[in-house]
């Protein structure tokens, strides 16, 4: 059995706010997002490169296959290790989930007791070894915390509530204000920890919103549409 304790260690990243896009190159098994799909109202977008991760180039790497392989989990993309392409995961994708009114997405799906009743969608990941999640040398899944605290910026942006109970202050992440830290753990049976180490995004509007995943060029962007 494998302990995951998903840390984040310090980086250098760039973020920034660009126009939503969609792109025709996607991961096979990732239905693309069209432009022409996303007609509702822009709520919140918020972006970070996988390109300077950490200064470290193996470090990095790790990193950025990391968050890669958790979107294609996501999306259904990749459902076991077998299915894993490194190459193919580098290609630029487009990946949306929708939430209806009262639905939640988790990072993992060890949920906390108030959220047991509600429809869940989770990143169907649970970032060890044996899914195909890398080590950086240090812990199998570091980077993940990345990915979770960038939903939780854009989440909170647009008016979702998030609940994530467990800061990630015990490291910095650069570009992002402490208080959208996220961090992230998974071990089976060890389900206290788990699901006070996980991120909880639920729609309170009246209407659905769509949660809209662009990779491309090395930048992941999270956009949220009502």
């Amino acid at each position: 059995m494998f302990k995951k304790l998903l840390l984040l260690i310090p980086f250098a990243l760039l973020f920034g706010t660009t126009q939503a896009q969609a792109y025709d190159i996607p991961i096979p098994g990732i239905t693309p997002v069209q432009q022409t799909e996303i007609n509702g109202q822009l709520l919140s977008q918020r972006s970070m490169s996988l390109g300077d991760r950490y200064s470290v180039p193996s470090v990095n790497t790790a990193f950025k296959n990391n968050i890669l392989l958790t979107l294609a989990y996501m999306a259904g993309a990749v459902k076991n290790p077998d299915q894993i392409s490194w190459d193919t995961l580098q290609n630029p994708a487009n990946y949306a989930i929708d939430l209806k009114p009262g639905e939640v997405f988790a990072f993992h799906d060890d949920v906390l007791p108030e959220f047991a009743k509600s429809k869940i969608v989770t990143t169907n990941a649970h970032f060890d070894a044996q899914e195909g999640f890398v080590s950086d040398g240090y812990l199998y899944g570091d980077g993940v915390c990345h990915f979770a605290s960038l939903i939780n910026w854009a989440a909170t942006d647009a008016g979702l509530k998030v609940v994530a109970p467990t800061n990630h202050d015990f490291a910095t992440i650069p570009g992002i204000d402490r208080k959208y830290g996220t961090a992230i753990y998974y071990s089976d049976g060890e389900h206290a920890a788990n699901e006070a180490q996980n991120l909880y995004v639920e729609n309170i509007f009246n209407k659905p919103v769509k949660m809209v995943f662009t990779y491309n060029d090395d930048v992941l962007t999270v956009a949220v549409y009502k």
